[in-house]
């Protein structure tokens, strides 16, 4: 029989016993739940107390039809509002933008300016739903227009909810959307700590992301290295700049995502969890408990869905929904099964909401906390991931400090800019990819139990009007706005990112004096620069 391996090329033993746990302290390593490390999960009831947020990724088109959207998922019992943007409103460029021709509203929602924030949350009482936005180069400006609408239909801005993605360094990693050299962003990211502690004190400030390291191709366990990479260097940042850890590390959240080789995928969390408790009380010193625990969202795995036999990727978002929940996520969002070929269906959505809803309500998964505690193989397996990851740690540590200052701090800027990390998802990737076509690796469908006729499924399709409709929209607001005030809220922008002073209030100011997303965004193109990617072959 061929070695048997998990995803991340750990060994798995045919069979697991007591001698696999030797020198294994369950009450150091494990705990119960709500308390130290957080092996088990971070409340003491889990979902006993209350069930995860199911949070359904949605968004198309313009304001109105991603408003549809919300209220459809909202009438079937989603719990949680999950905002995707278009690629324009992703990195600064307004819908007229010659940059953004072709690219309007196709693969989420076009957001130019507070009118279009007030149309796309319209009927939704901002102050009563936990609002998430996968935004990050432009998130200081996302979350402003969130926050002045939330003013203007009189919701109780300190009552706001949700979460803004706000995590850059993973794009320089993994995914694209930047817009300014590091540095700056860096900046970004530590102004709307320093903000939102004020301001809006419920909104988790970062969602600190290895999803999409993960969709490029890495490991299980190079996801949880890599993220918790992250999450040190934002502490450290915040620090640097002067802030306290209690008073910014309790907001802080995490975004990971859930494959199919579920009992690793279990590891994966409970491990993440004890590492990150002890991160934070050991290495950054943190006192209060609640800036040890790693509270986390969980999607499903984007790229394991198959474009060909796609009704299977239902039964493969419910295995990974699965593992997310026996891992003791915080909140979850299933993908539709038709996701490799387009946008989401109303059906393809609803059938993903109610997978979350069967095992909520049926499978009595939630029933206990961490069943699978005390099982020989995840103990091992979560021990296996830690050590792994802690290998990973230990050599980004090793890079050293960048620059100085702020922007400084723990080694992962300078394993990003030297190209260590990207190597390391690629040559991940490229294994994986190798297996695959070796058939070592299988996928239904794909390589192995291959169908010769396939199922045509129907195509959710963005009106292509939409675009013109979106430009037109945003010039008229340009025309009917008091030229002065919107002038002088930009050179407030301008003053403050030359200066040192917190930007968040300018921004706040400029977007309620109708500042599109794209004229903010280049104010500070204009003082910041921009970034350009060293190319890691």
């Amino acid at each position: 029989m061929a070695e048997t391996k998990t995803s991340s090329g750990i060994d798995v033993k045919q069979s697991y016993g007591a001698a696999d746990l030797t020198g294994f302290d369950a009450a150091t390593q494990v705990g119960e739940a709500g308390g130290y490390p957080y092996t088990r999960g971070i409340q003491p009831t889990m979902y006993r107390g209350r069930l995860w947020t199911m949070r359904q990724y949605a968004g198309m088109g313009d304001a109105e039809e991603s408003n549809r959207r919300y209220k459809f998922l909202l009438a079937n019992g989603t719990k949680g509002l999950s905002v995707a943007f278009d690629l324009p409103t992703q990195i600064g460029y307004d819908s007229d933008s010659a940059l953004a021709l072709g690219e309007v509203g196709k693969v989420g929602v076009a957001i130019d300016s507070i009118e279009d924030m007030e149309r796309l949350f319209q009927g939704i009482a901002l102050d009563t739903i936990s609002t998430s936005m996968t935004i990050n180069a432009t998130a200081s400006i996302l979350l402003a227009l969130y926050v002045a609408v939330a003013r203007r239909t009189g919701a109780t801005v300190k009552k706001l909810s949700g979460t803004i993605q706000n995590d850059i360094l993973k794009e320089y990693i993994a995914r694209g959307t930047y817009i300014y050299p590091v540095n700056h962003a860096m900046r970004l990211v530590t102004d709307i700590f320093a903000w939102a502690a004020e301001e809006v004190p419920e909104w988790n400030t970062i969602s600190i992301s290895g999803y999409h390291m993960r969709e490029a191709g890495c490991t299980a366990v190079q996801e949880v290295a890599f993220t918790l990479a992250d999450g040190m260097t934002y502490v450290q940042a915040a620090v640097d700049a002067g802030l306290d850890v209690d008073a910014f590390a309790p907001r802080l959240s995490f975004f990971f995502n859930a494959h199919s080789n579920l009992l690793e995928e279990v590891a994966k969390f409970r491990a993440a969890r004890r590492m990150w408790a002890r991160i934070m009380r050991e290495h950054f010193g943190a006192k209060n408990p609640r800036s040890w625990m790693l509270r986390f969202h969980t999607q499903t795995a984007g790229s394991t869905l198959t474009a060909q036999q796609p009704e299977n990727n239902i039964v493969r978002t419910t295995l990974q929904a699965l593992a997310g929940v026996l891992g003791g996520t915080q909140s979850l969002h299933t993908n539709g099964f038709d996701e490799a070929l387009s946008l989401p269906t109303e059906n393809a959505a609803r059938i993903a909401l109610r997978t979350q809803q069967i095992l909520a309500h049926e499978s009595g998964v939630a029933q206990t906390v961490d069943p699978l505690a005390g099982s020989y193989y995840v103990e091992s397996l979560t021990n296996e991931v830690e050590r792994m990851a802690q290998e990973y740690l230990d050599r980004i540590a090793g890079f050293g400090r960048v620059g100085q200052g702020g922007a400084g701090g723990y080694g992962m800027l300078r394993a990003i800019e030297q190209g260590y990390v990207q190597r390391e998802i690629q040559n991940a990737a490229y294994a994986y990819q190798k297996a695959v076509e070796a058939q070592e690796a299988i996928v239904v469908g794909v390589n192995e139990f291959v169908s010769e006729q396939e199922v045509a499924v129907p195509i959710q399709r963005i009106d292509e009007a939409l675009e013109g409709r979106q430009v037109e929209r945003v010039r008229a607001m340009r025309a009917r706005r008091d030229a002065g005030v919107h002038a002088e809220a930009l050179r407030r922008i301008e003053d403050a990112a030359r200066g040192g002073s917190n930007l968040m209030p300018q921004i706040l100011q400029a977007v309620e004096s109708y500042a599109t997303v794209g004229e903010v965004a280049d104010v500070l193109r204009q003082v910041f620069g921009e970034y350009r990617e060293t190319v890691v072959i």
